[in-house]
């Protein structure tokens, strides 16, 4: 089973999804407090269950929020960003070489996140 891993930073608090092998498959923005980085968490939790718009291919159908977006980045490597109702970016994931690895990531989070439970960790 995953879970969201939130952590103290020197900015914030931020979160990482991670699967139930311990790969981070999806993180957050930091927030400026913790209880605004747990409703981070709940967001993710009610939009994961959103469609997927892959921007990768020619002529694209926009899809409403909340939804996942599949993109390339600079370095030709398959992102995705999960957005919330309002079109706020809620979670992102690492850079994937191939596009099914991405969208493993994705159906990842939309296992892991509604169960997942929320643990502290501190840095070592």
């Amino acid at each position: 089973m995953g879970k969201f891993a939130v952590k103290a930073t020197k900015t914030g608090f931020v979160f990482n999804l991670k699967a139930g092998n311990g790969e981070v498959i999806a993180t957050s923005e930091s927030y400026k407090s913790k209880d605004t980085c747990l409703n981070g968490i709940e967001s993710v939790r009610k939009c994961c269950e959103g469609g997927i718009e892959d921007q990768t291919v020619e002529g694209f159908e926009k899809l409403t929020h909340p939804k996942f977006e599949v993109y390339a980045d600079k370095a030709g490597e398959f992102r995705f960003r999960l957005k919330a109702r309002n079109g706020e970016i809620i979670a992102v994931s690492e850079g994937y070489k191939a596009k099914a690895s991405c969208m493993n990531g994705i159906e990842s989070v939309k296992k892991n996140a509604p169960e997942a439970q929320i643990v502290e960790v501190e840095d070592k």
